[in-house]
């Protein structure tokens, strides 16, 4: 599932095609179509996420909301936009530019009350400007939960998947299993701080890289990760191979029904 940067990038790619024009509005596989035609025509305001979640806004009409699950995609191309070829479920189009989404979880129109009734749900998300870390700490510092299972609940912190959470435990030597009530305040913030930086740099580079400068292939001599989620990490799906810093097998479990990695020599109990 996309993680919260793909999705702030989504933001800014639907603001500069989009924001401020009249637009086109269709739903060629259908779903959408009733939206659609009360949106078509009209002025997209802007787009903002947080967290997983995307909004198209459109003023009084309220705002697309868009949750993209496990296979969602937008693709971003010039006008005229080509014949929708499969399923697209929204596409957007202006003088310039046209933009399909295919395979989200969620695609509705939603009013004001709506959307702030979903974003009442979500904890903070370390991208944008406005969030409280010492929300997520309120939760965390009193929950018997794993530290794990915690930065994946998106009640508790909005934005976080599956790479983020194992590569920032490692890099704080955490391990994962501890409950979120034994971390330090310290650990906490050190956590945020590196959760914000690291999440930026997806959102600039469009990829998740989450090694030190000494641990780069160049500076260590090894060959570059080859993996469809693209970035260089510690732990992420690298099951079995050594970790770049002990050399230690990095371990893996299903964890809260989601597939856990860390390294029992850097994030020892």
């Amino acid at each position: 599932m996309p993680e919260g940067h793909t999705l702030h990038r989504l933001a800014a790619e639907y603001r500069a095609a989009f924001a401020g024009t009249r637009v086109r509005v269709t739903s060629p596989q259908g779903p959408f179509a009733a939206s659609a035609a009360l949106l078509d025509g009209r002025t997209l305001v802007g787009a903002e996420a947080t967290g997983k979640h995307l909004f198209l806004g459109f003023g009084d009409l309220g705002a697309v909301h868009i949750h993209l699950g496990l296979y969602g995609k937008v693709g971003f191309g010039p006008a005229p936009a080509p014949a929708p070829v499969g399923a697209v479920r929204l596409r957007v189009e202006n003088q310039g530019h046209h933009a399909d989404l295919r395979g989200p979880n969620t695609c509705a129109l939603v009013t004001p009350d709506e959307q702030s009734a979903v974003l009442a749900r979500l904890g903070p998300d370390p991208l944008r400007a406005d969030a409280d870390p010492d929300l997520a700490w309120t939760r965390i510092s009193r929950s018997r939960t794993t530290v794990a299972a915690l930065l994946m609940d998106q009640k508790v912190l909005a934005g976080v998947g599956n790479v983020y959470r194992a590569e920032v435990l490692f890099r704080h030597g955490i391990a994962p299993h501890r409950e979120g009530r034994s971390l330090s305040r310290a650990e906490w913030d050190a956590v945020w701080a590196d959760l914000v930086a690291l999440m930026r740099e997806g959102v600039r580079l469009g990829r998740i890289d989450t090694v030190r400068p000494e641990h780069t292939p160049e500076a260590m001599g090894r060959p570059p990760r080859v993996d469809d989620h693209g970035g260089e990490v510690y732990v992420y799906r690298r099951a079995g191979l050594p970790c770049h810093v002990c050399a230690s097998p990095v371990a893996t479990e299903t964890h809260a029904a989601r597939n856990l990695f860390w390294c029992p020599g850097c994030q020892a109990a």
